[in-house]
């Protein structure tokens, strides 16, 4: 099995706590809110929503693929990280065993913060994904990252 992995840093304007809790404890019930085309919904298949937890994300209908099983593999609600794993699902069309995230947000000094997202690619035997499917899983973090800022913008008591 191979690896791949990647970095991205996303600066924002909102609070490391603010954009954490939307971003990791809230997404599963705001992101199908505000980009229902994206996400559908999310329903937990076993466990509480802390460390170990299943989760089935089912996609909505602006997406190319069905549903996704994630399982959370860290939380840490002090040092604002969180790593979690896609571990079954036609988006890994066949070639990519797992996917893991490994996300930290970071305070910054203007009193925003940096969301900082290492996606480690873990491919069967030695096959290969190509720049354009990388490229497109970034544009699409991003994309979903940026859409929840707008909303805590919008509705900066949420």
């Amino acid at each position: 099995m191979g690896a791949i992995t990647y970095d991205i840093e996303i600066p924002s304007s909102i609070s490391a706590a603010k954009i954490f809790k939307a971003v990791v404890l809230d997404v599963d019930t705001l992101v199908p809110k505000i980009m229902p085309q994206a996400i559908k919904n999310v329903e937990i298949l076993e466990g509480d929503g802390g460390v170990g937890t299943i989760k089935l994300i089912h996609f909505g209908e602006g997406s190319q693929y069905k549903s996704v099983k994630h399982r959370v593999d860290a939380i840490d609600k002090e040092n604002l990280t969180h790593t979690y794993s896609i571990i079954d699902g036609d988006v890994l069309g066949g070639v990519i065993e797992s996917v893991t995230y490994h996300v930290k947000i970071v305070p910054t000094e203007d009193g925003g913060s940096i969301c900082k997202n290492r996606s480690i690619y873990n491919t069967k035997g030695d096959a290969e994904i190509s720049e354009e499917k990388i490229k497109e899983g970034k544009e699409k973090a991003m994309a979903m990252f940026k859409a929840i800022e707008a909303y805590l913008l919008v509705n900066p008591d949420a």
